[in-house]
C-alpha cells in the first residue's frame, strides 16, 4: 500500500491503516497457493529460453487451454507502438462454451479439444491458433500434463473423454455447478460434487446458472459472471488449480462492527481489491503474468461494471424513473429524440462515466465560469515511464515498468498532485480560483491529465508579451541552457510528421491532424478566429528527433519552468475567449470513446420500431469501448 491512500482517520497515528486491500478487514479470501512447479519454472526462471518464450507469448498460451471463447475482439493495432504494452477490447466480455463435442466436419475449439483427438492434442491447440508464430511445442505438451494434472476442469473433461470412449455410452451432458457448498472464504482445491457432474441422459438443473454441456450441438451457451468458474475456465493458467472465482455469496469476516453493516458480502469490486495486492505469503502467478495479467485486469474492470449496472438495472423503481421522463427534450441527444414514450430504463449521473454523469460535470463547469469568468490556461500532463521514481521502486522488485502498471498510474497520481499543488497554492503562474481537470489514458496506455485553470483577475494574462513571458514554443539555445535543450528535445517536439516523416500516426488523409508544421510567426498575436498563434521564429534553432532535422515549426507549447521540475510532456495553451469555452468544457468531459451505431431495417425497407424501449444501459454498453 502506499503511506497516502492511508485511512484519513488514522493519518496521524503511528501504525496507520489501510482499508482498499481487505475493506478493513471484512474481506478475507483464501491465498492462491504457489504455482505447480513447471508453471513456476516458466514464470520466475528468467534466464531459461522456454520461460523466456513463455513470457513472450504468455496471452497464446492461455488461448490455447481456455475452456470458453471470450467474446470481445482485442485491438491488435495498439501492440507495436511505443509505451507500455496495452490490452484494449471492443465490446462486453461475454464468456461462451459449446458442446462436448464439434460438429461434423468442424475443427475442435477451446473445451473440445481437452475431449476430441487427444493423441493429436498438441497440433491440434497449434492448429486452431495458426495465425501466431513462435509457439514451442514442449512448453504445450508440458503445459497440458500440467493441466491434467492438477487443474480440477481439464480432469473432469478428461473424464468425460474416457466415457466417451466406452462403445455404449453415446449420450453425455456434463453440468458445471454453479453454487459450492463450501464458504468461500475458506474453500480449498474444489472436489468432485462441488465442481460438476457426468450424467448420462436427462438432466435437470437445479440453478440458472448451472451450465449444461451436451454431447454434440451447434449451439453456444452463455456462461453467467457470477458463475463460480467464470474466470477459472477463461484463464487456466492464471488459475492453474482450477479454483472458484468470485461468488456472490461470500460473507465478510465477522468483525465487531458486522451488526451494524448493511451488507454482508463480498462485492465483485471487494474480490478483486482483495486478489490484486501483492503479498508475501501469497503466490505471485497473477502479477507476474504480463499481458495476460493486463487482460485480466481489463475484463476485471468490465465485470465490476456490468455487476454494477446490473443493480440499477434491477433497482429502477427507487431511481424513480417517472421523473427523469418529465427531463428536458434539450438533455436528450438527437439520437434519442423521442424514445421516451415507451418503457424506460435509466442510468442516473451517479454512474460515473455515464452520459449524465459527463453531463453534470459539463454543466458544473460552465456553472464556475459563470461565476469566476472565462478559464485563462488549458494544461495538458503526460506520465513519463522514465521518471527516476518509476526505476527506483521497480529495479528493486526486478520487474519492468510495462509489469506494474498500477505503480505507474500510482506515481502519475502523485506528479498530478505535485503540479496542482504548485498552480493552486505555490501560484507559479499567477492566483488559481477556481479549476477543474479530467484523467484519462492514451491509446498507448499512458495516463495524461487535461485541466483548466481559472485566474484572478490582477493575474490575466491581456498582452501577447504576457502570454510569452509563461508559454514557449521555441527551441532554447543549446548553448546557453543545454538542460531545457534536452528536455525540449525529448518531450515537447511534435512528429516529426508532414513530408519528414509521412507514416507518423498523427497523419490523416496526407495531413497533420494536429496542424503541423506550424507558420513561422516573428510575434504572438491573434488570428482571424480569435485564436492564439504562438511566437515561432526563424532564428536557425533546430533539434534532431529520430534522425530528422527540425526547426520551431514542430516545437509544442511549453512553460519552462514546468518542463524542468516534472520532466515529462506538459503542454500549455492560453484559451481565455469566448469562441472556446463549451469546446474546452466538452472536451475535458466528454467521457469515453464512443463508436457511431446505426438503425437496422428489416426486409420491407422501414426502420425498426424502436420507440417502444429505450434503455440507457445498454446504449452505454453497446456503444462504449474499453
Amino acid at each position: 500500500m502506499w503511506y497516502d491512500e492511508r485511512i484519513s482517520k488514522h493519518k496521524d497515528s503511528a501504525n496507520p491503516k489501510f482499508n482498499l486491500c481487505c475493506s478493513d478487514g471484512k474481506v478475507e479470501l483464501p491465498l492462491l497457493q504457489n504455482p505447480p512447479k513447471h508453471l513456476q519454472h516458466l514464470l520466475f526462471d528468467h534466464n531459461a529460453i522456454d520461460s523466456k518464450n513463455y513470457q513472450q507469448h504468455t496471452l497464446t498460451y492461455n488461448m490455447m487451454f481456455v475452456f470458453t471463447s471470450m467474446g470481445i475482439k482485442i485491438d491488435k493495432s495498439i501492440y507495436n507502438i511505443k509505451g507500455p504494452p496495452t490490452i484494449r477490447i471492443q465490446g462486453q466480455p461475454c464468456h461462451r462454451i459449446g458442446s462436448l463435442l464439434p460438429m461434423p466436419g468442424k475443427e475442435p475449439k477451446f473445451a473440445q479439444l481437452y475431449i476430441f483427438d487427444t493423441n493429436n492434442e498438441v497440433q491440434n491447440r497449434i492448429n486452431a491458433m495458426s495465425q501466431h508464430s513462435g509457439i514451442e511445442a514442449n512448453i504445450l505438451s508440458s503445459l497440458s500434463q500440467m493441466l491434467d494434472e492438477h487443474n480440477t476442469h481439464a480432469n473432469k473433461f478428461r473424464i468425460t473423454r474416457d466415457r466417451l470412449t466406452q462403445n455404449e455410452v453415446h449420450d453425455i451432458k456434463l453440468r458445471l455447478i454453479a453454487n459450492c457448498e463450501k464458504d468461500g472464504r475458506i474453500y480449498n482445491v474444489p472436489t468432485v460434487p462441488e465442481v460438476d457432474a457426468l450424467i448420462v441422459g436427462d438432466i435437470d438443473t437445479h440453478s440458472r446458472r448451472d451450465i449444461i454441456l451436451e454431447t454434440q450441438g451447434g449451439q453456444l451457451q452463455r456462461i453467467d459472471e457470477l458463475h463460480s468458474s467464470y474466470l477459472g475456465l477463461q484463464y487456466p493458467l492464471l488459475f492453474p488449480y482450477g479454483k472458484d472465482g468470485y461468488r456472490p455469496d461470500i460473507l465478510h469476516r465477522a468483525t465487531s462492527t458486522c451488526q451494524k453493516r448493511k451488507r454482508n458480502r463480498v462485492t465483485m469490486r471487494e474480490w478483486f481489491a482483495f486478489r490484486l495486492q501483492c503479498r508475501s505469503n501469497e503466490a505471485q502467478t497473477l502479477l507476474h503474468s504480463k499481458k495476460l495479467f493486463q487482460q485480466f485486469l481489463v475484463e476485471a474492470y468490465t465485470m465490476v461494471e456490468s455487476e454494477r449496472l446490473s443493480c440499477i438495472r434491477n433497482n429502477q423503481n427507487k431511481l424513480k424513473v417517472d421523473k427523469y421522463c418529465n427531463l428536458q427534450d434539450s438533455l436528450d441527444s438527437g439520437s434519442t429524440r423521442g424514445l421516451h414514450k415507451g418503457k424506460r430504463v435509466i442510468l442516473p449521473s451517479t454512474f460515473v462515466g455515464s452520459p449524465r454523469y459527463m453531463d453534470q460535470l459539463y454543466f458544473d463547469g460552465m456553472a464556475i465560469c459563470s461565476h469566476v469568468g472565462f478559464p485563462d490556461l488549458f494544461i495538458t500532463l503526460t506520465h513519463n515511464p522514465n521518471w527516476p521514481e518509476v526505476r527506483r521502486l521497480l529495479t528493486p522488485l526486478n520487474l519492468n515498468a510495462s509489469d506494474r502498471p498500477n505503480i505507474l498510474s500510482r506515481i502519475f497520481k502523485l506528479k498530478f498532485e505535485q503540479m496542482l499543488s504548485d498552480l493552486t497554492k505555490n501560484h507559479w503562474l499567477g492566483k488559481v480560483v477556481a479549476y477543474m481537470y479530467t484523467i484519462e489514458f492514451q491509446k498507448r496506455g499512458l495516463p495524461h491529465v487535461h485541466l483548466l485553470l481559472f485566474l484572478h483577475p490582477n493575474n490575466k494574462y491581456p498582452s501577447s508579451d504576457d502570454i510569452d513571458q509563461i508559454i514557449s514554443a521555441e527551441i532554447p539555445s543549446k548553448e546557453d541552457d543545454p538542460e531545457l535543450y534536452m528536455l525540449v528535445q525529448n518531450h515537447m517536439v511534435h512528429g516529426p510528421c508532414g513530408i519528414l516523416r509521412k507514416e507518423s500516426p498523427c497523419m490523416k488523409e496526407g495531413k497533420c491532424s494536429r496542424f503541423y508544421p506550424k507558420m513561422f510567426k516573428p510575434h504572438t498575436l491573434l488570428d482571424a478566429d480569435g485564436y492564439l498563434v504562438y511566437r515561432r521564429r526563424d532564428n536557425g534553432q533546430t533539434i534532431s528527433k529520430n534522425g530528422v532535422i527540425i526547426d520551431n515549426r514542430y516545437i509544442v507549447p511549453y512553460n519552462p519552468k514546468l518542463l524542468r521540475k516534472y520532466q515529462t510532456h506538459i503542454n500549455i495553451e492560453w484559451c481565455n475567449q469566448s469562441t472556446s469555452i463549451k469546446y474546452l468544457f466538452k472536451y475535458v468531459n466528454k467521457g469515453y470513446d464512443r463508436v457511431t451505431t446505426v438503425i437496422v431495417h428489416d426486409e420491407n425497407g422501414e426502420s425498426l420500431h424502436v420507440a417502444s424501449h429505450h434503455d440507457e444501459i445498454k446504449e452505454y454498453l453497446d456503444c462504449m469501448y474499453a
